[in-house]
């Protein structure tokens, strides 16, 4: 069908829109974003930082490229949006094998904006005829818009699948994706497969790019760096996204995270994430998930930390898994001392780490003993409760502090 422009009027009226949601962009993106990712046919987007940091920036691509082009020109039909951000995360979906989540996504958005639209251009006119022209050729040019964007996508998609579902690196990760799925599959067949035994102790890691407008070559030598550190001469590397490699280190890997995080600190964007040590093939399959844990810990928390373990986060994992009852537990249990200085928090908790022995602490923070009873009384000046009394939570909610992003080592 010819696509008839509207009348000068309404093209006005559909640029003041435009133009208002522009002016307004973040508060249109977080309600989207926030509506995507919380529906429950999302969660496996969801609970992936990285697959769900792509979906946020293929929101606002979108948002801002149908808002900008009827600025630009209201009324004319817009262009399917192929941008690097749309293109990369169908690809992540297709590797993952959940690309009938990125359809959802599109329709998610494309009723959470109809609504909030129709909303606000309610307010431009006070004429029936102009409103309804204006809601007719804005329902026409966003729903085509999207239709245009996934049938676009989905050929994009179609066209990788020959090249995705091929070659050692598909093998491995479908090999991968049906032993942490619980199927029933060989040990001899997945090891064959992999060049990687099962029959052994391991110890998971994820290794993501934050950024990925960053260097490509960067995952690969932070998972080089990895290895190196963990002290083996080879580890099984897994391609899950385009910004995300999972990686089995054989053996129970003893890992300095301070080594870690030096050798991945010019490295922009790369975060590493590791899992527990486990035995055989549920070891190898436990300390994924505890790999995914962690990072979900530091993503949760917004952690400014580069490199974390599951067994230093573990407690906190639990503690932080309903954000708001957190947050409640952290203020009654805290109180003022949840804004004190790092001083004077490390002080309280070396000393709980410590058995609330004084000379230990004091010996481990480097200070005289008299210096830390002084921090220490003045902590409970600043505590609801006095550390004595309640030093257990104390400890617990100073540790979801320190990984929170504060920068505190």
């Amino acid at each position: 069908m010819e696509w008839q422009r509207p009348t000068e009027r309404v093209c006005e009226l559909l640029r003041q829109g435009a133009t208002a949601v522009v002016n307004d962009a973040q508060a249109w993106l977080d309600e989207i974003d926030e509506a995507t990712l919380s529906a429950a046919n999302m969660k496996e987007v969801a609970d992936d930082p990285v697959l769900a940091a792509g979906l946020r920036r293929v929101i606002r691509s979108n948002v801002l490229h149908w808002v900008t082009a009827n600025v630009r020109d209201p009324g004319a039909p817009v262009s399917a949006n192929l941008a690097p951000e749309s293109l990369s995360l169908a690809r992540d979906l297709l590797r993952r094998g959940l690309t009938p989540s990125a359809l959802r996504a599109y329709r998610i958005v494309q009723s959470v904006f109809w609504q909030r639209w129709m909303s606000m251009v309610f307010r431009l006119t006070s004429d029936s005829e102009e409103l309804q022209q204006l809601l007719a050729v804005s329902a026409r040019s966003l729903f085509s818009f999207i239709d245009d964007t996934n049938a676009a996508i989905t050929q994009q998609m179609q066209r990788d699948r020959e090249e995705l579902t091929r070659g050692t690196h598909a093998e491995r990760r479908e090999t991968v994706e049906l032993i942490l799925a619980g199927a029933s599959i060989g040990k001899q067949r997945a090891a064959g497969r992999l060049g990687y035994s099962l029959d052994q102790n391991h110890t998971a890691a994820i290794v993501w790019n934050d950024l990925p407008d960053s260097d490509s070559t960067l995952l690969q030598r932070a998972t080089e760096a990895l290895v190196q550190i963990a002290g083996v001469q080879r580890a099984l590397n897994v391609i899950a996204t385009v910004a995300t490699r999972w990686v089995w280190i054989p053996g129970a890997a003893s890992l300095d995270l301070r080594e870690l995080g030096k050798a991945i600190d010019d490295m922009r964007g790369i975060r590493i994430a590791i899992g527990s040590t486990g035995a055989g093939i549920e070891g190898f399959r436990a300390s994924h998930f505890d790999a995914i844990a962690t990072q979900r810990l530091l993503t949760r928390l917004h952690s400014s930390r580069r490199a974390a373990s599951f067994d230093t986060v573990e407690l906190v994992s639990l503690v932080t898994q309903d954000a708001a009852r957190s947050d409640q537990f952290i203020s009654r249990t805290l109180g003022k001392f949840e804004s004190a200085s790092p001083e004077l928090q490390m002080a309280v908790h070396t000393f709980v780490n410590e058995q609330c022995n004084s000379s230990r602490a004091a010996a481990r923070l480097y200070t005289h003993r008299n210096t830390l009873l002084r921090r220490l009384s003045r902590a409970d000046e600043l505590l609801p409760r006095p550390l004595s009394e309640n030093s257990i939570n104390i400890a617990v909610a100073l540790d979801v502090v320190h990984w929170r992003d504060s920068g505190h080592e």
